[in-house]
């Protein structure tokens, strides 16, 4: 089997990682792809934003699976331009991936499919939000309704900072806050059946304790010991099974991975968000873990025969990720900043060096972007997993490198929103 991978970042690195592991995988391409995905795979320079692009590219290199990453080229279509060339692609329709493009279409989809989730307002004036506002009272919970890189939702108790916030974005859903940890749970779907991965927890704020502001994941780990065993299955029937009979009847199928961002509350999963792509850094543990053919199950979904094919399986033990960021993200990112020690992380026993934001100098590996490398290990527990990801990233060194301390720390439910700025 030939795959192509489209993305550039942390996500694309582990997806290319966990199909060259794949027996089944003959070839790994990936578009645009970074120096860490050049070690697995063939790169080539495509502008993944443009459908023609990669279905033409795809179909010069003779692939039988195209993994579409991001979520931006999902919502501009790149996967329908695909699917016309006959060529199997691992994600959704334009239409289907407006779950994550639009915050209130997720909402009316949730609410049609009767999908346990926050409460919400969606609001297009100044007057609307601060109705919102005082509905739900604090803490605040303002979501952009557009994409925003995993940046644009602000949970406060300082109602000008969600005001602020608001003014901003333009169209934005107002939710009721939900109590208790947060969890994603990825579902690979083909439209019909859907199989779940392990859950894992990400950390999305950039400090310690769950302080400052959002980012798109500082870092992450599975399993969860401390949720109920039978999670997966409970998300499956009550989300994520409904989601798809919904999304089917209104002649939008939905194939690709839907992620689940969840809260445990003391009612039960309820639904944050949906996303509809593999999220970053938490799919990373996610993806260490598995013990099953990964081509072999999204070439299935793409097919629309998932059924047909085994549920994922996990090895024993758990693993960590932690997030490595340039200085000043999430406001900014400082870029061409010499990265050293990666070759001597990588080295370390059960850990691996995933790339997101970073680009070759010459001879000399650079930043790129935001959350530049992903420092992952594996390990018999979560304290295990957790000492090796760190012993390993405090080899890596670039000027002005932020990292959290806590990533996958004592107690593991931390709840991130309860210390609001």
């Amino acid at each position: 089997m030939k795959t192509l991978v489209i993305g550039t970042g942390g996500r694309e690195h582990a997806l290319a990682l966990a199909l060259a592991q794949d027996p089944a995988v003959t070839e790994v391409h990936a578009a645009p792809g970074n120096p860490g995905i050049a070690a697995v795979a063939t790169l080539h320079d495509v502008d993944a934003m443009s459908g023609g692009a990669v279905a033409g590219l795809a179909a010069s290199l003779g692939v039988d699976l195209v993994v579409v990453g991001p979520e931006a080229p999902l919502v501009a279509g790149v996967a329908d331009t695909v699917r016309e060339q006959g060529i199997a692609v691992f994600g959704p329709s334009r239409a289907a991936a407006r779950l994550e493009g639009s915050k209130a279409f997720s909402k009316e989809v949730m609410a049609a499919a009767g999908v346990p989730t926050a409460g919400s307002r969606t609001c297009e004036t100044s007057a609307e939000v601060e109705a919102a506002l005082d509905a739900f009272g604090p803490p605040y919970v303002v979501k952009d309704d557009a994409l925003a890189a995993g940046k644009g939702v602000v949970v406060t108790r300082d109602r000008e900072a969600a005001l602020a916030h608001a003014a901003g974005c333009g169209r934005v859903v107002v939710e009721e806050f939900l109590d208790g940890p947060e969890v994603s749970l990825f579902a690979v779907c083909d439209g019909t059946t859907a199989y779940a991965l392990q859950p894992a927890q990400d950390f999305k704020r950039i400090f310690d304790g769950g302080r400052g502001p959002n980012t798109g994941g500082m870092g992450s780990y599975t399993p969860l010991t401390w949720a109920r065993p039978d999670l997966a299955e409970v998300v499956l029937d009550s989300v994520v099974l409904p989601t798809l009979g919904e999304m089917a009847r209104r002649g939008t199928p939905f194939v690709g991975c839907l992620y689940v961002g969840l809260a445990l509350t003391p009612a039960g999963p309820r639904v944050i968000e949906f996303n509809v792509r593999f999220g970053d850094p938490d799919v990373q543990p996610v993806l260490a873990l598995l013990d099953s053919p990964f081509g072999e199950l999204l070439l299935a979904a793409a097919e629309g025969r998932l059924a047909d094919v085994a549920p994922p399986a996990f090895r024993p033990g758990a693993a960590v990720s932690v997030v490595l960021a340039s200085a000043g993200y999430p406001e900014s990112s400082s870029t061409g900043d010499v990265i050293t020690g990666v070759e001597a992380a990588a080295a370390e026993e059960g850990v691996d060096v995933v790339h997101a934001g970073t680009a070759l100098d010459g001879d000399r590996l650079v930043t790129a972007g935001g959350r530049v490398l992903a420092v992952r290990a594996v390990g018999s527990d979560v304290a295990d997993a957790r000492a090796r990801a760190y012993a390993a990233a405090r080899l890596v060194t670039f000027p002005g490198l932020q990292r959290r301390s806590d990533i996958a720390a004592e107690p593991l439910g931390v709840v991130e929103g309860a210390s609001l700025r």
